[in-house]
């Protein structure tokens, strides 16, 4: 069970911060039941409740800052996520973005980055599907990262650049 002022990750509210853990005082809400009341970090004022017994979203810790070190050496390593069928890959990013794994979150952009490149190489433009995904992929990645390297979030791209050590247009983070 997490603690109160504990930062998680919760689903596609990305970090949140535990404000309370408790029973709820609204009409038609069991008095026995335990709450977590989050506060999505990026959305100040919005206010999150699940349930604590619940598992139907993810809600995890954040990541250590030596994993985020680690998973930095992986990225020229990382395999993008190759789906030739336009609807099965949207499938898959939607699946990848719901399990909240920075890793995934890592390969998706990779992914999306190098199908940018080629579509472009080919004087196509970028689907829209791409855009999206590409988008929720780095909000969210870059959110966790930014909280745990104590950096805006838009200094997060920068930081990657310099601990993998590539140029920021080849970098596909």
């Amino acid at each position: 069970m997490f603690q109160k002022n504990d930062y998680v990750i919760y689903g596609s509210n990305g970090v949140c911060k535990i404000q309370d853990i408790g029973p709820l005082d609204m009409p038609g809400i069991p008095k026995e039941r335990i709450y977590y009341t989050l506060v999505p970090y990026y959305t100040k004022d919005s206010q999150i409740f699940t349930p604590v017994d619940s598992n139907k979203v993810v809600m995890r810790s954040l990541i250590p800052k030596e994993t985020i070190l680690e998973l930095l050496k992986e990225i020229p390593d990382l395999e993008p996520l190759w789906v030739k069928d336009e609807k099965q890959r949207e499938t898959q990013y939607k699946e990848t973005l719901r399990k909240c794994d920075c890793r995934e979150l890592i390969r998706i952009i990779k992914t999306i980055y190098f199908r940018m490149q080629n579509r472009i190489a080919e004087g196509k433009k970028i689907t829209a599907s791409d855009e999206k995904y590409f988008h929720l992929a780095e909000e969210r990645l870059y959110g966790e990262f930014a909280i745990i390297l104590g950096i805006e979030k838009d200094q997060v791209k920068d930081f990657i650049t310099e601990k993998v050590g590539q140029s920021k247009e080849m970098l596909p983070v």
